[in-house]
């Protein structure tokens, strides 16, 4: 924005005569001295005189801010995001096929009974701050997350190995009892409880990604805050300012450092789809990663467009039930609410992005699997249960609330919810909107009634989805415990053949969606994003919705546009 001259002359003139007035350097005089101050600030700022911070190479609007960038803690994909470009595993993803591949262990081997593996780290993988990243490394990294002291949600991903689940539950007070080994600096040994065909993809995930033990013991709590934080992944953090953006910059000592494709990104933490879609229309952002960031009821045109890019991949829409409180403890209850949802009119009237009902918590799609029938419309079904509960016609039936965090689709599926459940049951809903971390801290806690959840799958198998509502998980988030359930989904994990464990893990989900019910499936995402082909390249759609900032790049860098114009 440019001001015209008569605005900029009459401007000054009243800047002049507040620093005049303000000779006295009385309380007031101070004040007039701030003001003009600010007004002549705002002058420069609007005619591009003040020094401006340089553009990055890409900017990505990533939805709500992080709770935490620690790998151990975080549970939301924008914080994921993040943490895949500052920390680094024994595995990475494959931008293209989303499949485990070589990142800090640069080969291994497995047991001939697939219970131990033993991995070789590369001799040349350094911290960004310098010092070699060894195997000991990886073992304080994964005794951390682990260790009931860190309250890591995600502390179910390293149940696989011998003892984590003990030592997370209490059972074991000592962390030396996990089951990974350092063999020598740069040799790392993993003993298993039993055969996990997706261990590599679990490695390649963040929660067992890398920290820097030196730095946490010196640091404690605040350790992301302090400069230079140590990463072990492609880049540095540069800047985390709050409802502002993440700045990261390359680490030029990453092992792979020379196929890096861009120094600075942005990720803003944006989640008004208005507002992320004016930035990305007026060139200040580059790539919008997910649908809720543009709004809902511009979709029919935004999608035709060639920067709309769509494809399936593995994510599904639901409500917890918090099992906890009443009514909700009562099955009925649980089932009435789900058969009283037309998951197709929310699909269809408000995601308007190709999305399909969903009856199952697993997605079409599944490596090796296809989940059960699972419950449909049926809302005369849902009032004779909900009599049979206590409350016929709804009458009775406390008022509730149903947690959301601030994006327009969640609040627009959160009044079709209320509505449908007063319409079919007669029952009342309030609606809670809350920000990301307040929406989180609730869900962790049990401190809702109902609430909206979202699940994407971390790797291309059925336990990513099912696995999460074990009893011990931190996933849970419902209250509900079964150990029929817990026991078919550790029977199907230990199992080889794959008919069989698919059996038993469809056994499983029938208890979580037909039977027990703690959740109401609502819809199977479709994957959608926004980013100019003929500017951006390195973005490849994946089944797992995960694209690694290392791999995309900027047709032309725009910090030399800039120098250029």
């Amino acid at each position: 924005m440019q001001v015209s001259g008569n605005a900029l002359l009459s401007n000054l003139k009243r800047a002049f005569r507040l620093l005049r007035d303000a000779a006295d350097f009385s309380p007031s005089g101070r004040s007039l001295l701030w003001l003009s101050f600010l007004l002549l600030s705002n002058l420069l700022l609007l005619n591009g005189c003040a020094p401006k911070e340089p553009r990055a190479d890409i900017v990505i609007l990533n939805g709500a801010e992080p709770e935490s960038l620690d790998p151990a803690i975080i549970t939301g994909q924008p914080d994921g995001r993040i943490v895949m470009s500052l920390f680094e595993g024994l595995m990475q993803l494959d931008p293209v096929t989303a499949t485990p591949i070589p990142a800090l262990a640069e080969k291994w081997d497995i047991s001939p009974d697939g219970k131990i593996y033993t991995f070789h780290l590369r001799t040349n993988a350094v911290w960004s701050t310098g010092g070699a990243i060894t195997a000991e490394d990886v073992v304080y990294s994964w005794r951390r997350v682990v260790n009931p002291e860190t309250a890591a949600d995600y502390a179910g991903q390293l149940f696989f190995v011998k003892n984590a689940e003990e030592i997370n539950t209490g059972k074991l007070k000592d962390l030396t009892q996990l089951g990974v080994q350092a063999v020598d600096p740069f040799t790392l040994r993993v003993e298993l409880v039993s055969p996990t065909p997706f261990f590599l993809e679990l490695c390649a995930f963040r929660t067992l990604d890398v920290v820097p033990r030196h730095w946490i013991e010196k640091h404690g709590d605040r350790w992301l805050m302090e400069k230079p934080l140590p990463t072990s992944g492609q880049y540095t953090l540069e800047a985390w300012r709050i409802h502002d953006k993440i700045r990261v910059r390359k680490n030029h000592r990453h092992w792979a450092a020379d196929k890096i494709k861009n120094e600075l990104v942005d990720f803003l933490p944006i989640d008004s789809a208005s507002s992320a879609l004016n930035l990305y229309e007026t060139g200040q952002a580059d790539i919008i990663w997910d649908k809720n960031l543009v709004p809902n009821e511009l979709m029919d045109v935004l999608e035709k467009r060639p920067d709309c890019h769509k494809f399936d991949y593995l994510g599904t829409y639901f409500v917890r039930f918090n099992l906890t409180r009443k009514p909700f403890d009562d099955v009925r209850v649980r089932k009435a609410l789900n058969l009283a949802i037309d998951k197709k009119r929310i699909a269809e009237r408000i995601m308007k992005g190709g999305e399909r009902p969903a009856t199952t918590l697993t997605p079409p799609g599944m490596a090796n699997y296809e989940g059960p029938q699972g419950l449909g419309y049926n809302p005369e079904l849902a009032r004779k249960l909900l009599a049979e509960a206590g409350f016929p016609g709804g009458k009775g039936f406390p008022s509730f609330r149903y947690h959301f965090n601030t994006a327009k689709q969640h609040e627009q599926i959160a009044v079709e919810l209320q509505q449908m459940w007063k319409q079919e049951l007669g029952i009342n809903m309030e609606l809670k909107q809350t920000e990301w971390k307040v929406y989180l801290a609730a869900q962790s806690t049990l401190d809702f009634d109902t609430m909206r959840s979202s699940w994407i799958g971390d790797y291309n198998d059925p336990n990513t989805f099912l696995d999460m509502f074990m009893s011990n998980n931190g996933n849970n988030r419902t209250g509900w415990k079964s150990m029929a359930y817990d026991g078919l989904v550790r029977k199907g994990n230990s199992t080889l053949d794959k008919k069989e464990r698919a059996r038993l893990m469809r056994e499983a989900e029938t208890l979580l969606v037909e039977t027990d019910m703690p959740i109401a499936p609502l819809f199977y995402y479709v994957g959608i994003n926004f980013y100019d082909p003929k500017k951006i390249t390195g973005i490849y759609p994946n089944i797992l919705d995960e694209h690694p900032i290392q791999t995309i790049q900027r047709v032309e860098n725009p910090r030399q546009e800039a120098r250029t114009r």
